[in-house]
């Protein structure tokens, strides 16, 4: 079954698109009910002026305030991927746990390698991890 696509960044923790010339992936998180309520979804909280308080450690409902914390909210989400592989070029969708991990990557701009934050799943075809790397534009 395919999977469903977000029709707005508001429904989203997450969202990336990533290219390179021999594949691309999209990966989304669709924000989760309100564990208290069952009828909002958790978000950032939003300041006084209407901006959202992105380094915010905390998720609140916007329905009855219910507060979680960063950490616990976002091990309990799935990331939701869409990609062509660059190993291999098979085209194909899968769904894996929200949770960053370390990795020792190339940076291929310096030709080093450094440690990052990636989200790692296994190629359906050809069973290569493949990473979406942490950058500092990336995510909220």
């Amino acid at each position: 079954m395919p999977l469903r696509q977000p029709e707005s960044m508001d429904e989203c923790v997450y969202f990336t698109r990533r290219t390179n010339p021999t594949g691309t992936i999209v990966a989304w998180v669709f924000r989760a009910q309100c564990p208290a309520c069952n009828k909002g979804l958790m978000g950032k909280p939003i300041d006084k002026k209407g901006k959202v308080l992105k380094k915010s450690p905390n998720y609140i409902c916007k329905e009855c305030k219910h507060e979680a914390e960063k950490e616990a909210y976002e091990d309990t989400l799935i990331v939701n991927i869409d990609y062509v592989c660059p190993h291999c070029g098979s085209h194909a969708e899968c769904q894996v746990p929200f949770k960053r991990i370390k990795a020792r990557i190339l940076d291929e701009a310096t030709g080093k390698k450094k440690n990052c934050d990636v989200i790692r799943f296994p190629c359906a075809a050809c069973k290569t991890d493949v990473d979406i790397i942490k950058t500092k534009t990336a995510g909220r």
